[in-house]
């Protein structure tokens, strides 16, 4: 078992939540490979005919494109339909809309004046790292560049919980009519389901869907299973990463807080196609800038369990450390159709 590093409650990432008394499952991607199931089993459920709530809004417009989600849980599940029912909220509070877009415009503005600063301490940071100084020296340097590259995270963070305060302040969103109807609704289905599974997509749609609906407050204490964009959403903070996108240099950059429904752990998905794992300078300077928190990775088929505060039952899982090494938590899976012959030759 590994301890999830509690985060400061100060943190204006953090959401104020009781304390969960059931697991977060933290899968890898299931499209071509689904684990879901199974992990569901090892919880103790989906042995019944109770079932399971799905959030697919990260899909967009593909939302109720579940057909393989639902066939791989024995056709037990019930769409909640974020993506939907927000349009049909927008429509119907076409004020509650135009605030909404006013907000998101903001935090866009906001988010693009972030990465401009990012961008420059982090190539900083690179510079000074190349330095030739003596060793006491530039550890220090290295440190003070970690530190400015937090507080510009912690900035952007506090800048993205203030236009949200704002809003909610003013528009009450919890309390609009087209809102409390379908959060009405909701509730009833969590209230008659095992536990809610949370799809990937893009992560900026569905989290706002999620909180749109307040849906971890009507959560309650079912567990919860999040792959992908769903796993990062259901993250104290949402980080977006890729270390090689096709456009040129990638920055790894905070989106905005998530749910907070497992504390400590922020999650990497897909690390063999967005992360250099092999730079150990590079996996360094992501884990100091991130502390405390613990970052694993999510590979296909990966899976680790969250359950107040510790992190359990891992499967080809990877923890990063400090010091740029990855430990393997858990039997490591076959990810290339040549590694996975070769597993397969007697």
């Amino acid at each position: 078992m590994v301890p999830a590093t509690k985060p400061p409650s100060a943190r204006p990432s953090a959401r104020t939540l009781p304390p969960r008394k059931s697991p977060v499952v933290l899968l890898g991607p299931q499209r071509f490979e689904p684990t879901l199931a199974d992990a569901i089993e090892s919880v103790g459920l989906g042995r019944g005919t109770s079932m399971i709530a799905t959030i697919t809004a990260g899909w967009q417009e593909r939302e109720r494109d579940d057909a393989d989600l639902n066939e791989h849980l024995n056709h037990k599940t019930i769409n909640l339909e974020l993506y939907r029912r927000a349009e049909e909220v927008w429509k119907a509070d076409p004020e509650l809309h135009a605030a909404h877009r006013a907000r998101q415009e903001l935090l866009r503005h906001k988010q693009d004046f972030y990465r401009i600063r990012l961008e420059h301490e982090l190539a900083a940071a690179y510079v000074i790292r190349q330095r030739k100084a003596p060793p006491d020296v530039l550890a220090a340097e290295h440190t003070a560049s970690i530190d400015a590259i937090r507080e510009l995270d912690t900035y952007h963070l506090a800048q993205c919980a203030k236009i949200r305060a704002e809003y909610d302040a003013k528009m009450k969103p919890l309390r609009r009519r087209a809102v409390l109807e379908h959060r009405k609704e909701l509730g009833k289905i969590l209230e008659g389901v095992e536990g809610l599974a949370i799809a990937g997509g893009q992560v900026a749609t569905l989290l706002n869907r999620l909180e749109l609906f307040g849906i971890a407050d009507l959560l309650g204490d079912k567990p919860v299973f999040a792959w992908s964009a769903g796993a990062m959403a259901v993250s104290e903070r949402v980080v977006l990463f890729h270390d090689d996108p096709p456009q040129g240099p990638g920055a790894v950059e905070i989106l905005d807080r998530g749910l907070s429904l497992c504390r400590g752990v922020l999650c990497f998905p897909q690390p063999e196609t967005r992360l250099r794992l092999d730079d150990r300078d590079r996996v360094a300077l992501l884990v100091r800038r991130l502390a405390p928190a613990t970052l694993v990775t999510l590979t296909s088929r990966a899976h680790i369990s969250w359950d107040r505060g510790v992190l359990y039952r891992p499967f080809d899982v990877q923890r990063l450390h400090e010091d740029g090494t990855v430990e393997q938590l858990g039997e490591r899976q076959s990810h290339t159709p040549s590694e996975r012959a070769q597993k397969a030759q007697p």
